[in-house]
């Protein structure tokens, strides 16, 4: 089937008319006429019985405009529903409990659409974007590559911290509250601690610092002064940068648009 002259041919069955059909692909009557002889050649089928004062379709003609209508529904639904379906966000758990937060109140004074959000490691966002999982990543990873690009949003200062005065050139001495293996405690103490809590919420985690339970290193944009906490400049500091990545798109789709907009104007 030669699909150039398919419109051609849907709007002359649902008209019932060449002139109409001309009318709305605004072309000459002879050029859809001609499109739709050039399909049936394409088929080796007649479509159209033609004559002076009616249209008529065949019967594989009328079975043709059934499909062809019901195509042109499908794909039209696809790119509406694109339109209007939920925006994917990955990003880091800390950054979801404070900072993305007060955005998300921003977002929904304004707009209706529904958010997935999913919380995981910055090895497990990028693989998820990567995949066609995820919209837009908050991650401390500066993704780029041909598919992947990343906009720096800010920098993300670490602080380690304590209910009670703590010897800092002695942090093995103390239970550990981490988030993970990767955690920053690691790298910043020459020895292990032996007592260790390792959970995966950054509230929890400060919660249980707040109740003396052990010490633990944050993002300070996690902290209250009503925390009543020690907080201590890291040794070795490590740099810790927050970025939002996207697929490089040449042009953001709307659900993607509506909050990066939000975002960049947070950031100004």
């Amino acid at each position: 089937m030669d699909y150039r002259y398919l419109k051609a041919f849907i709007l002359t069955a649902q008209h019932s008319s060449f002139s109409k059909a001309a009318k709305s692909l605004n072309i000459a009557q002879s050029a859809v006429s001609r499109q739709i002889k050039l399909l049936e050649e394409s088929l080796g089928e007649e479509l159209i019985i033609r004559s002076s004062k009616k249209v008529l379709l065949t019967e594989k003609g009328h079975k043709l405009f059934v499909a062809a209508q019901n195509f042109e529904k499908m794909s039209n639904g696809i790119f509406e529903r694109d339109d209007g379906r939920p925006l994917r966000i990955g990003i880091l758990h800390g950054l979801l409990e404070n900072w993305c937060s007060p955005l998300l109140v921003k977002y929904y004074k304004k707009y209706s659409r529904n958010i997935y959000i999913h919380v995981d490691t910055p090895e497990r966002l990028k693989r998820g974007i990567t995949e066609g999982k995820f919209d837009l990543l908050f991650t401390t990873e500066n993704i780029q590559s041909e598919l992947i690009s990343s906009l720096k949003l800010f920098d993300e200062k670490l602080v380690l911290i304590s209910r009670k005065d703590i010897d800092i050139k002695n942090l093995h001495q103390y239970r550990w509250i981490v988030y993970n293996e990767g955690d920053n405690l690691f790298t910043i103490s020459k020895q292990r601690s032996n007592d260790m809590i390792v959970v995966d919420s950054i509230t929890t985690i400060v919660n249980l610092v707040r109740n003396g339970v052990g010490i633990a290193v944050v993002p300070d944009h996690l902290l209250k002064k009503s925390d009543g906490l020690k907080n201590y400049k890291i040794p070795r500091p490590k740099k810790s940068e927050i970025y939002m990545s996207t697929l490089n798109y040449k042009v953001l789709p709307k659900m993607i648009k509506e909050f990066v907009d939000i975002v960049k104007k947070e950031i100004q």
